[in-house]
C-alpha cells in the first residue's frame, strides 16, 4: 500500500506552504516570527504615539516645552540643575535643561513630533516623486529614459549635506519645517527613482502586461493598474528605510544650526546644546541622543525585516 492510499481512502498531498494565503498575510506571519522586527515595531509605535500625544503628555507632566522653571536650577552656578541626574524627579521626569530650567521630557516629546513629521513628510514627497519619474523612465524607455536618468545622475552626484547646509543658510527667515522637507526631498527622490525604474523595466515585459496591452489598455492604465501594484513591496521597503535616514539628516542639520530653529524643540538641537554641559550634566546629552538612536535603530530593524518578509524568494523565517 502506498503512502497516498490508506485503508482504501486516497489521501490528498499536503498543499504547498503559502497556498491560499495572501502575500500580505504571509509577510505578516514572517514578521511575527522575527523578534527584531517586533522590537522595532514596538519602539516605532511607542515614539509615534508619544509624538501624537505630545500635548496630552505635557499636560500630565505639568510643563510646556517653552516654560522656564528657575526654581529647578542654581543660577549662582550658571544654571546647573538642582538635584541628581540633571534634576530628574517627580516634578521633572527627565530633568531640566541647564541654564534655563525648561522641562526635558516636554521638549523630548515635542521634538519627537517635529523629527517624525519632517522625516515622514520628506519621505512621502521623495517616494511620490521618485515613483512617478521611475515609472515613466522605465516604461517608455528611449529618449525619455535617457533624459530622466541623466537628471537622476546629476542630482545624485551632488554632495547633498553640503548643499543642504548652503540652501538652508541662505533662507534664514523661511518656514524651517517646510524648507527642510523640500530640500531633503530634492536630494532624495533619485534613489527611489532608480529602484522603480529598474523594477519597471523588468515588469513591463511580463505576460500580464502584454495581455493588458493586447486587450487595448493604454499607457496610464498599464502603469497604474498593472505595473505599479507589483512594485509595492520595494517601494514600502525603501520608504521604511528612508524614514530613519531622514530623521538622522534632520537631527544633523539641527545640530549644525541650520535645521529647526529655537524655540521649536528638536533632538538634534538638544544634542548640540548638550555638548556644552555633558561634563556637568551628562543626562541632558544622553536623553535626546538615546531617543534618536532608538528611533533610527527601530526603523532600520523594521525596514530590514519588511524587506525579508516581502521578498518572494525569502526563506520564510
Amino acid at each position: 500500500m502506498t503512502a497516498a492510499v490508506r485503508e482504501g481512502t486516497a489521501v490528498r498531498p499536503a498543499a504547498p506552504p503559502g497556498r491560499g494565503r495572501s502575500p500580505g498575510r504571509i509577510a505578516w506571519e514572517r514578521l511575527r516570527r522575527d523578534p527584531a522586527a517586533l522590537a522595532g515595531l514596538a519602539v516605532v509605535t511607542l515614539f509615534v504615539v508619544t509624538a501624537l500625544a505630545a500635548p496630552l503628555l505635557t499636560r500630565l507632566n505639568g510643563w510646556e516645552p517653552e516654560t522656564f522653571d528657575k526654581s529647578a536650577i542654581d543660577q549662582a552656578l550658571g544654571g546647573i540643575p538642582l538635584g541628581d541626574f540633571g534634576g530628574i524627579g517627580a516634578e521633572h521626569w527627565l530633568g531640566v535643561e541647564p541654564g534655563n530650567g525648561r522641562d526635558v521630557f516636554s521638549r523630548i516629546v515635542y521634538g519627537a513630533r517635529v523629527s517624525l513629521l519632517i522625516a515622514v513628510a520628506s519621505t512621502a514627497v521623495t517616494v511620490l516623486a521618485g515613483t512617478v519619474v521611475g515609472l515613466v523612465a522605465g516604461y517608455f524607455g528611449g529618449r525619455v529614459d535617457t533624459v530622466l536618468s541623466r537628471i537622476m545622475d546629476l542630482v545624485m552626484s551632488f554632495p547633498s549635506l553640503i548643499f543642504m547646509l548652503a540652501l538652508l543658510s541662505v533662507a534664514p527667515e523661511a518656514n524651517r519645517l517646510l524648507l527642510l522637507v523640500l530640500i531633503m526631498s530634492v536630494f532624495g527622490w533619485p534613489y527611489v527613482g532608480r529602484i522603480v525604474r529598474g523594477q519597471t523595466m523588468s515588469v513591463k515585459h511580463r505576460e500580464f502586461v502584454e495581455a493588458a496591452r493586447v486587450n487595448g489598455a493604454m499607457g496610464p492604465h498599464i502603469l497604474l493598474k498593472e505595473i505599479l501594484p507589483n512594485l509595492t513591496a520595494p517601494i514600502i521597503v525603501y520608504a521604511t528605510l528612508a524614514i530613519p535616514a531622514n530623521i538622522g539628516t534632520e537631527a544633523a542639520l539641527s545640530f549644525l544650526g541650520v535645521g529647526v530653529r529655537p524655540p521649536t524643540p528638536s533632538w538634534g538641537q538638544m544634542i548640540d546644546n548638550g555638548l556644552l554641559w555633558y561634563q556637568v550634566v551628562p543626562t541632558y546629552f544622553i536623553v535626546p541622543g538615546a531617543c534618536l538612536f532608538l528611533t533610527v535603530l527601530a526603523f532600520t530593524l523594521l525596514g530590514d525585516a519588511l524587506r525579508d518578509a516581502l521578498d518572494p524568494k525569502g526563506s520564510g523565517r
